[in-house]
């Protein structure tokens, strides 16, 4: 594993489109989040530690805001011939284990992680109503304790999302996102050898 941050990504940027399947057995579009007041695409995956961490957050966080009319969305684009945990069969289990309310999605080409320039899991991206980036960086500043090679402490601060949340509630509020962001750290996204 090597330790990534996100490479922030242009605000103002517009969405790029993507069109994978998911782990409910649809094809999901960026189109399907037409006429939603904000997008959240995320780069996630079933194994990394980091990912792990947020998961039980980004579960209730996503689950509070869908409600708001916030779409979500995970792309899981790690190469799963080198790493199986992160297989489709297995995020199939993994949605289910953490209660995602949200579309999981498989980037098997790697395309959309590239046209995201995504580099790590997790990688967020927030954006508005017309699908233009107002945010992208890390969920919160909690991260978990490694105590040794592959091993972490389950006894980290407990991720609340509280980067994420204020950008969603000023969106909501139709105010000004502040441009200073902090990216976001975990583990790199698990390129296919080119």
């Amino acid at each position: 594993m090597a330790l990534t941050e996100s490479s922030m990504m242009a605000l103002g940027s517009p969405a790029p489109s993507f069109s994978l399947p998911s782990t409910d057995g649809e094809q999901v579009t960026l189109a399907n989040f037409e006429g939603k007041e904000g997008l959240v695409v995320m780069f996630i995956c079933n194994h990394c530690p980091y990912v792990i961490h947020i998961a039980p957050a980004l579960a209730k966080l996503a689950a509070e805001y869908q409600q708001k009319n916030i779409g979500f969305v995970a792309i899981s684009s790690n190469d799963a011939s080198t790493y199986p945990a992160d297989s489709f069969e297995l995020m199939k289990e993994e949605k289910a284990k953490q209660g995602y309310t949200f579309a999981y999605l498989y980037d098997e080409s790697q395309a959309v992680a590239k046209a995201y320039n995504a580099a790590c899991t997790p990688d967020i991206y927030l954006f508005d109503k017309e699908q233009k980036l107002v945010y992208r960086g890390q969920f919160d500043d909690t991260r978990p304790h490694r105590i040794s090679s592959g091993n972490y402490d389950s006894s980290a601060a407990p991720a609340t999302g509280a980067d994420l949340k204020a950008a969603l509630d000023l969106l909501l509020a139709g105010q000004a996102i502040p441009t200073k962001q902090y990216p976001s750290i975990g583990c790199n996204i698990k390129w296919k050898d080119s």
